[in-house]
């Protein structure tokens, strides 16, 4: 299945190459700024019944824009970005269906167990989806953090989705060295989440045409959902027209 997306970056949806992401802004790589607000995506959405998407906040100054994308479609997106303990409940509180966690459950590169319990605690196991995006070194990929810069020591392996999966609803994997480039899907490792994960994950990373979507469909064996973002014609993207996915996950939502 298709899920949407609305990467905010200073207030505005953009779609940014995802390695480029660091404090030096001279690194940053974007692809497309939209002159429509964060809600218009939130409003379409909704008409097109595409639920389960997420909202990433990439940086400071978009929580404004994040919560009149919430308003706009209750209940029908998750959202990420610098959650954490203090915060989640406000954002589910603003119309989040669930909380997507990442670098704050990590310290000295592990995950931290005390973190991730006290927010199961606080929110409940079926409102946290956990951020796994990962980059490859060597024959595996490792979850990094703070802005996809910083590797951690957790690899993604059946083992640990399994462990991760006792925390979380859902997982989120963007595969970050193919991120925002529009020239395919990393496949071999949309064949490992099919194979490894226990639980509704999202990949998101490189997707360049509607043959990506069936790819990652019958690769992920029917368990793996994916996003597009760049390629998307209402990002700015010609290799994939948003109502060919919205008419995808209707024939697929038949069967």
């Amino acid at each position: 299945m298709f899920r949407p997306c609305i990467d905010l970056h200073d207030g505005r949806v953009k779609q940014i190459v995802g390695g480029s992401l660091s404090d030096d802004p001279a690194r940053l790589q974007t692809n497309f700024v939209s002159e429509r607000p964060a809600s218009w995506f939130a409003e379409l959405y909704q008409r097109d019944g595409l639920r389960g998407g997420h909202i990433i906040m990439l940086g400071p100054g978009n929580e404004e824009a994040a919560r009149c994308a919430l308003t706009a479609f209750p209940g029908g997106l998750q959202i990420g970005g610098g959650i954490n303990l203090d915060n989640a409940r406000r954002w589910l509180d603003a119309g989040a269906s669930h909380v997507i966690v990442t670098s704050w459950v990590f310290r000295d590169g592990r995950v931290d167990g005390e973190r991730v319990e006290a927010l199961v605690q606080a929110i409940g196991r079926e409102r946290l989806v956990l951020d796994l995006s990962c980059r490859r070194r060597g024959a595996d990929y490792f979850v990094v953090t703070d802005r996809w810069q910083k590797f951690t020591e957790e690899k993604i392996t059946e083992e640990s989705l399994r462990r991760f999966a006792a925390y979380c609803a859902e997982f989120l994997i963007h595969a970050v060295d193919v991120e925002g480039l529009c020239r395919g899907i990393d496949t071999e490792l949309v064949e490992k989440l099919g194979r490894w994960t226990p639980i509704p994950t999202t990949y998101a990373g490189g997707a360049r045409s509607l043959v990506d979507l069936e790819e990652v469909t019958r690769r992920g064996q029917g368990r793996i959902d994916l996003t597009i973002g760049s390629a998307l014609d209402i990002f700015g993207g010609a290799g994939v027209r948003y109502a060919d996915v919205v008419a995808f996950n209707r024939r697929l939502s038949q069967r």
